[in-house]
């Protein structure tokens, strides 16, 4: 009989090498993800508070996101298709990158332009900063699926934290834009952002790991489109969430508490910046906080996708009622007053506290639902399918509240939800497989 050889180790080594791998490219792409969000939150408070102070009305700043989120549509749909054939690192280099060339352009802003002007120059600038935010996004995510590990609830995990904390880091950048704002005025402010996000870039450029995949030359843009029907459905539930949420969030609820804590004068307008700004990043951050907490709340790791996608058919009906109310309680109330508005805000809370259960659902499942050869191309239609809802809520935000005010946009969001939720009924559950997986 000859010698029992001791059991080989070299798998289990190299498993360990690669979940380190994995989990350092993580970090750096979500430390990434971390600073462009941080200065996309801040720069939309910025824009929104200095030119409504200028006088502009609700439709005219509507529009000045208008061209930020068409261009989200158009980059979403053919960033998928340019980080299959060109690799996940260089669209994540190339959406920091172009946000601190915008950042820098919007800078040139003068004063003495004409509206019309003025309006067109930042709905450039805003659209280069879309394409940024996009190719930020689709990177980050998409490199989510390529380097969860597989087993436990990795996935779910992985995916709600990075979305999570993401945008905790956004609502911090509002609170951080309109300090910034009344401290130290537009230009100043936007160059320091600028700086601090090229040093950032610099840095995970030179410490960014192994894991990502290159580049495929095969790849073509008609990939793009799924012929899987759980994708195409949960596309159109994302289009009618988000645009349910930025009906009131873009234009409405901002000027309206501007209209109710300001009293005209230039200290009372910095306070009003501050109170709007700190609301802001609390609703993100509440947000973000609650969807990185979503596979705990939904116990993901012991439901399989079929559970799963019947609770995202069932969350959105329960979201629909929270702005339903609301909007019932501004037109019968009239006139503001400090109970409507202390209902306000916690009714918005709570809104941003289901909004961020159903979004970590979609963000799941479309994870779940896609292969790792197709992510790229699927995630790009998904969150193509997210920049329509914003640009649909965005443009209904200025034209609601310039129409029917704050009651009207909270009952364009109730509709909203109600459609996200009929679509997210025609979802078909995934039998076999376990959620995290």
């Amino acid at each position: 009989m000859g010698l029992r050889q001791p059991p080989c180790r070299c798998r289990t080594h190299g498993r360990k090498i690669a979940v380190k791998q994995g989990l350092a490219a993580y970090i750096a792409v979500t430390a990434a993800y971390w600073a462009f969000m941080l200065t996309d939150g801040a720069l939309r408070m910025l824009v929104l508070l200095h030119f409504h102070s200028l006088g502009f009305s609700p439709v005219q700043l509507a529009y000045l996101f208008v061209l930020y989120e068409i261009a989200g549509v158009v980059t979403n749909l053919s960033a998928g298709w340019i980080a299959a054939r060109f690799g996940l690192t260089s669209t994540l280099y190339a959406g920091l990158g172009l946000q601190i060339v915008a950042l820098l352009v919007l800078t040139q802003l003068d004063l003495g332009w004409a509206v019309a002007t003025s309006v067109t120059f930042v709905m450039l600038v805003q659209g280069a900063s879309g394409v940024a935010k996009d190719l930020a996004k689709m990177s980050s995510k998409s490199a989510v699926k390529l380097l969860a590990p597989g087993e436990g609830d990795g996935l779910f995990r992985w995916v709600a934290l990075l979305t999570g904390s993401k945008n905790a880091v956004k609502g911090f950048g509002f609170l951080v834009g309109a300090a910034l704002l009344a401290t130290f005025g537009f230009n100043a402010a936007i160059l320091g952002m600028a700086a601090v996000l090229a040093l950032i870039l610099a840095a995970v450029a030179m410490k960014m790991p192994s894991g990502l995949p290159g580049g495929r030359k095969d790849a073509k843009f008609s990939e793009v489109f799924s012929k899987n029907p759980n994708i195409n459905w949960l596309s159109l539930a994302r289009v009618f969430l988000f645009g349910a949420r930025d009906v009131w969030f873009v234009v409405g609820i901002p000027i309206y508490f501007y209209a109710v804590l300001s009293d005209g004068t230039e200290a009372g307008n910095r306070a009003a910046f501050f109170m709007i700004g700190t609301f802001m990043a609390g609703w993100i951050i509440l947000y973000g906080m609650v969807q990185a907490s979503a596979p705990r709340l939904l116990r993901a790791r012991s439901r399989t996708v079929a559970e799963v996608t019947t609770l995202a058919r069932s969350w959105a009906l329960a979201l629909a009622t929270v702005p339903g109310t609301l909007a019932l309680l501004t037109w019968f109330s009239g006139a503001p007053s400090p109970w409507l508005t202390a209902l306000l805000v916690l009714g918005l809370l709570l809104f941003g506290a289901l909004f961020a259960v159903n979004s970590a659902l979609h963000s799941y499942l479309i994870l779940a639902f896609t292969t790792g050869e197709r992510v790229t191309m699927d995630v790009g239609f998904y969150y193509m399918a997210n920049a329509a809802g914003r640009l649909m809520g965005t443009l209904l935000s200025g034209l609601s509240f310039q129409v029917g005010g704050l009651p009207l946009c909270l009952g364009t969001a109730t509709a909203m939800v109600l459609i996200s939720a009929v679509a997210a009924r025609r979802l078909t559950p995934v039998k076999g497989e376990t959620a995290p997986a």
